[in-house]
């Protein structure tokens, strides 16, 4: 057996000397023969060539070749209730095989005139002919070779089956005997419930409606972003190439989705706040209104609980916005540029101060007044109370409180109340209140004297200026150190929202009459489960909210980087979920999108996003706008 490195001198021009060796011949014979052969020969168009000759054949069959491969039938062909009983497989042809990526939409029609919208599941190379190839000797030929001669091999793609297309102007048509026409064209879907015929031959998806009915995208509504595959967007041979992607956003098929909620879930640097701009800037457009029961047609208001102190740039156009990325916006009515209805309600939180340098928006101050304490007595149990002390600030000590100092008792009041030896004696004398449990509540309701009551307006009294249709109410905590000042002021301003939203008898007219978006950033701060009284009614209000608010026209906007943390309750209520790049694994596995789509999200880049909402499409790839709609970003 031959060493390997007389392999490596092998050399073809050798091979062949040493076949006319063996053959007993020498060089000169070889010479004198091919002479005789030459001179023998015909001439080039003599009637011995066409007489002797052989014809030949072209490789290549007559025509061209349309679509990128045909379905086999080889290893089955079958459509199946059951996904994993379902095989769908197609040869992709040697030319089109560089372009083919997992996850592409194709379309494989039926003889009658419909077609299986169907995408790419998986890629293989499979063996053309039965050869093992996993030798040294294949390797090292692999590896002389400037490249691969993929006729050798068969490149399958297997296809997951979407929904099946038709034309249901035709079949109406059909069934009347009127003459059918393409401007009548009325293309929808279904589930798949037939099997393709073999061989028939696959095509990419490039018509921008087919791809809209095959993925259930609604044709108008409030814009997410354009829809792509591994990164890259779905081009189409229309004007614009590019698909957009739309959330419904009216009635004729159900609720609004905004009033069936939404979560953006996106880790540091993700784009997760350039994303929540853009889209709040199109619940703010002037076209953008919702009926009332009343009859009225009214735009939404929108809240923004602001952590970082980013959302009030949204007042500002943004300097880095094009004329030509304008026109784009334009064609594709996208709403842009700063919204001039937008005010930042700076909370007054003791001798904390606002910088507004970063915006141009118009601040007002506001406080919370210790009488919405009343409604919600776990705004001054901050540090956490049981359930037999909550039971005593809830139904003796406030009742009591109140009875003495009216509706306007202030926060200093109470704890002036509460430092009365007299009335701790007194309660427990009575049975009422025990006075280990009093000194516990006394001890936990200290230390708001920096929230409540600060020299500014109250909320209360800010209602209508607060909540404006068609306007943008950003609450920044950024500059508060406290964060169960922070807490507490959050809370407070949402509940009264969600209090007057839900309310048969509301206090404040301007919040039950205007559609609202009630926005919340780093959400899982204030929405996290936990064992205290305090946070079970906190979710337990959200929940209601949630559950409601699509008759109350009210819609919760939530932004996290974390959304395992949010409580159950509330997210199960979520519909829409937008996913950017997300590195924490349980995080990624909280947002329950479809394993196909997860795998993608830690390599995600910036702006590239998956959106799950089963009322509106199928669950699909998106890429947002390179550029905030508004200002975004400080200097």
């Amino acid at each position: 057996m031959a060493e390997l490195g007389d392999f490596g001198e092998f050399n073809a021009d050798d091979e062949d000397e040493d076949e006319t060796d063996l053959d007993g011949g020498s060089d000169a014979t070889t010479a004198s023969e091919n002479a005789e052969t030459e001179t023998d020969a015909p001439s080039v168009g003599s009637e011995t060539e066409t007489d002797d000759g052989f014809e030949t054949t072209a490789v290549e069959p007559r025509g061209e070749d349309s679509g990128i491969g045909a379905l086999c039938v080889s290893q089955g062909l079958r459509v199946s209730e059951d996904e994993d009983e379902t095989n769908l497989r197609a040869y992709i042809t040697k030319g089109n095989r560089s372009s083919i990526r997992i996850g592409k939409y194709l379309l494989a029609p039926y003889p009658d005139g419909e077609s299986m919208f169907c995408r790419i599941a998986g890629l293989e190379y499979a063996q053309q002919y039965h050869a093992d190839d996993a030798t040294e000797i294949h390797a090292r030929r692999a590896m002389r070779q400037n490249g691969v001669d993929e006729s050798d091999y068969k490149f399958m793609a297997t296809l997951e089956p979407v929904a099946i297309l038709y034309d249901d102007s035709a079949e109406q048509r059909s069934a009347s005997g009127r003459t059918q026409s393409g401007a009548d064209r009325e293309l929808k879907r279904r589930m798949t419930d037939r099997v393709p015929k073999p061989q028939t031959i696959v095509r990419e998806a490039t018509d921008t409606e087919e791809i809209k009915t095959g993925l259930k995208i609604p044709e108008e509504g409030v814009f997410l972003g354009h829809l792509s595959v591994g990164g890259e967007k779905v081009r189409t041979a229309a004007s614009p190439p590019t698909i957009d992607y739309r959330i419904k956003d009216d009635y004729e098929a159900g609720d609004p989705l905004v009033f069936r909620h939404s979560l953006i879930a996106g880790g540091t640097g993700s784009g997760k706040t350039h994303g929540a701009k853009n889209i709040l800037r199109q619940y703010l457009s002037e076209e953008r209104t919702y009926p009332m029961e009343d009859g009225r047609s009214v735009q939404t208001a929108v809240v923004q609980f602001d952590p970082q102190d980013e959302y009030a740039q949204m007042h500002d156009d943004n300097p880095e916005m094009t004329d030509d990325f304008e026109r784009r916006l334009e064609r594709e009515g996208i709403a842009h540029g700063g919204h001039d209805d937008t005010v930042a309600f700076v909370p007054k939180v003791g001798t904390s101060s606002y910088a507004a340098s970063h915006h141009r928006a118009e601040c007002v101050e506001f406080t919370i007044p210790f009488s919405m304490v009343y409604d919600n007595p776990w705004l001054v149990a901050g540090s956490g109370l049981n359930d037999n002390q909550y039971g005593a600030l809830v139904s003796v000590l406030l009742p009591r409180f109140r009875d003495q100092y009216g509706r306007g008792g202030t926060y200093e009041e109470f704890t002036t109340f509460l430092d009365d030896p007299a009335l701790r004696e007194e309660l427990d004398e009575s049975g009422r209140v025990h006075e280990a449990t009093f000194d516990a509540v006394r001890r936990r309701v200290l230390g708001f004297s920096h929230v409540f009551d600060q020299d500014a307006r109250a909320i209360t009294d800010l209602v209508s200026e607060f909540v404006r249709p068609g306007g943008l109410t950003v609450v920044p905590t950024y500059h508060i150190n406290d964060t169960r000042a922070t807490e507490a002021i959050v809370l407070a301003v949402s509940s009264l929202l969600i209090d007057q939203k839900l309310s048969n008898d509301p206090a404040y007219d301007r919040i039950k009459e205007t559609p609202l978006v009630v926005g919340m950033d780093e959400a899982h701060n204030f929405l996290t489960d936990a064992d205290s009284v305090q946070a079970g009614k906190v979710i337990r209000k959200f929940t209601e909210a949630a559950k409601q608010g699509r008759k109350e026209r009210l819609g919760l906007f939530l932004i996290t980087q974390d959304p395992q943390d949010i409580a159950d309750p509330v997210f199960k209520q979520i519909n829409t979920t937008v996913v950017l790049n997300l590195g924490d694994e349980d995080a990624i596995k909280s947002v329950n999108i479809p394993s196909n789509l997860e795998s993608k999200v830690p390599y995600m880049e910036k702006g590239q996003m998956v959106v799950y909402s089963p009322d509106n499409s199928e669950p699909v790839e998106l890429i947002g706008l390179s550029r905030c709609l508004t200002r975004h970003g400080r200097d």
